[in-house]
């Protein structure tokens, strides 16, 4: 009989890439669920769903991603201030009028883990509205996403 057993990742053993995603005339939720894939880990044999295993990602023209449909107009994201009445509603035109980065950021965010472990993730997304970014020594290999 053969020796099987399961091996875990262990923080310390795990190597990280450094991945480029341009975002130009891509639909926002395919552009996220490939990044929040990425940023897990779970492209990686050596998956381990309790460490993070993924790697970096970096998102250039974020402001240039697309949205099927009306949502332009009638996606609506919310925030509030913690004060009564602080809530404040924008149409994802208004979101990336203001913040060109925000509509991907929050796409990749909510479909990551909630808690240490998705805080651990989101710090290795790195997202840019244009096409330059500051990661060039890091040499990001641009991966392919279908449209």
């Amino acid at each position: 009989m053969t020796n099987m057993y399961t091996v875990h990742a262990k923080k310390n053993e795990v190597e990280r890439r450094w991945l480029l995603i341009d975002a130009k005339g891509l639909v926002l939720g395919r552009v996220a669920s490939e990044a929040a894939s990425i940023l897990r880990g779970k492209r990686k044999p050596t998956y381990t769903p309790h460490v993070d295993t993924g790697d970096f990602v970096v998102v250039v023209n974020a402001g240039e991603v697309r949205l099927t449909g009306k949502k332009w107009s009638e996606k609506m994201y919310y925030d509030h201030s913690g004060w009564v009445g602080g809530l404040r509603e924008r149409t994802a035109a208004e979101v990336v009028a203001r913040h060109p980065t925000d509509l991907v950021r929050r796409a990749i965010r909510g479909m990551l883990p909630k808690g240490p472990l998705g805080f651990q993730m989101i710090r290795k997304l790195k997202v840019y509205p244009g096409a330059e970014h500051p990661h060039v020594a890091q040499k990001p290999e641009p991966i392919k996403i279908d449209a």
